[in-house]
C-alpha cells in the first residue's frame, strides 16, 4: 500500500491520530474490501464545534476523500468517525453512490430507503471494525473474529 494522503489543515498537532490512521487503514481496507484508496482532510471549524449537533465528518464520493472536523474531539472519537466514513468509501467503490441526488441534504437518511440502509451499514460496520481493530491492539487472546 502506498503512503496515505493526509492533509492536516487544522493547525493542530494530530500526529497520534495520523499514526493510528496509518495503522487502522489497512485493517479497514481488508475488512471492507475497497479497491481505491481514500484521502483524508483534518479541518478546524470553531463555529461548527460550538454547535451541539455540529458535523463530525463527511465523505465526498467524487474525490474519494474523508473530511474530519477535529476541534474539541477525543482522538478515539475522531478515529470512529473515520471508520464510519470509510464504510461510505467502500460503498462508493461498490457503485452505491451513483445517482444520489438527495445525499447530504438535511434528513436524507430519513427520506430515501437506499440512503438509510447505507447509513445503517456505516454505523454498524464502522463501529464494529473500529472496535475489532482496537481490541486486536489491546489483546492477543483468541476472539470470534
Amino acid at each position: 500500500m502506498s503512503k496515505l494522503k493526509i492533509s492536516n489543515q487544522s493547525g493542530r498537532n494530530l500526529s497520534p491520530v495520523e499514526d493510528s490512521l496509518n495503522k487502522f487503514y489497512p485493517y479497514s481496507k481488508q475488512n471492507l474490501g475497497f479497491d481505491r484508496d481514500a484521502s483524508f482532510n483534518f479541518i478546524s471549524d470553531p463555529d461548527n464545534a460550538a454547535k451541539l449537533l455540529g458535523k463530525t465528518a463527511y465523505y465526498d464520493p467524487e474525490s474519494y476523500s474523508v473530511t474530519i472536523y477535529v476541534d474539541g474531539r477525543h482522538p478515539k472519537d475522531i478515529m470512529r468517525s473515520i471508520s464510519h466514513e470509510l464504510v461510505h468509501h467502500a460503498q462508493n467503490c461498490r457503485g452505491e453512490f451513483s445517482d444520489l441526488s438527495v445525499a447530504g441534504e438535511q434528513g436524507y437518511a430519513q427520506k430515501d430507503p437506499h440512503l438509510r440502509e447505507m447509513e445503517r451499514e456505516a454505523y454498524e460496520k464502522g463501529n464494529m471494525i473500529f472496535r475489532d481493530w482496537e481490541d486486536s491492539l489491546k489483546s492477543s487472546s483468541n476472539t470470534i473474529y
